[in-house]
């Protein structure tokens, strides 16, 4: 009796000695994994014409701070944090007593940058932002409606920098007249404002980017489609594959 009650002994200390390695190795695998999985940023950059902070999360859940000087560029980023489920704080000090243009062209140039920083060697992730399962024929598809708009999205984080930009010429350099530049401040963020940030976002982040305006009129929703669609995609592309862990979604070997 007295060595039976020996026996179950050693086996509880041992089990219990197991279930403590197992709990050590869980918990320490697990911050392992978080470390790793954890995507961040922080860029700074400044010039003549404009002085730029980012700070980035890929990984996040949608909360943004943005402070352009631009009231209407401010909402487009804070629309394209929140529907990318990215955390993004960005400061941008610009000259616009001269205009928009170099705090949005550098805004994308920044934001490029940080996403190139934070996505790393690109191992595991799905890469494009648009895309078929077999399961789930809509997987990835960034199609955004704004009520009369309907835009579209797909971006390729493969290394190659290239802006796609169409069914929006005649609206890129158009004339704003004073009775729209009163009724909507949106109006007089001009089209070719909008195409400078995501040209500049291609360059850094070194990615192949396609925008096209399916058809729509009002100024607002043209534009927040854009931003709205550009952040679904982004969302898609930037996720991990489980399938592929560790792995470049590439056959080249490198991106």
């Amino acid at each position: 009796m007295n060595f039976r009650k020996k026996l179950q002994r050693n086996h509880l200390s041992q089990t219990i000695r197991h279930i403590k390695n197992c709990a050590l190795f869980f918990v320490c695998g697990f911050d392992s994994m978080t470390a790793m999985k954890k995507r961040l940023a922080k860029i700074s950059r400044k010039t003549n014409e404009t002085k730029i902070s980012v700070s980035l999360n890929l990984d996040g859940k949608g909360k943004s701070s943005v402070k352009t000087g631009i009231p209407f560029f401010d909402h487009m980023l804070t629309l394209f944090a929140k529907h990318a489920t990215v955390d993004l704080k960005l400061v941008c000090k610009g000259d616009l007593e001269v205009d928009a243009h170099h705090t949005v062209e550098d805004c994308g140039i920044a934001l490029g940058q940080a996403f190139a920083t934070a996505l790393g060697d690109k191992k595991g992730i799905r890469r494009y932002g648009a895309g078929f399962h077999p399961k789930n024929p809509f997987t990835g598809e960034a199609f955004v409606p704004m009520d009369e708009c309907l835009a579209r999205c797909v971006v390729d984080f493969g290394g190659r920098p290239h802006l796609v930009w169409r069914g929006l010429d005649k609206f890129s350099q158009k004339k704003i007249s004073d009775a729209e530049k009163n009724q909507d401040v949106s109006s007089a963020f001009r089209f070719g404002l909008a195409r400078e940030f995501f040209q500049g976002f291609a360059n850094e982040a070194r990615c192949n980017l396609h925008l096209e305006l399916l058809y729509g009129d009002e100024p607002h929703h043209i534009v927040e489609a854009l931003f709205k669609a550009f952040a679904r995609a982004v969302d898609a592309a930037r996720r991990h594959d489980p399938r592929i862990a560790g792995q470049l979604p590439s056959t080249k070997g490198k991106l």
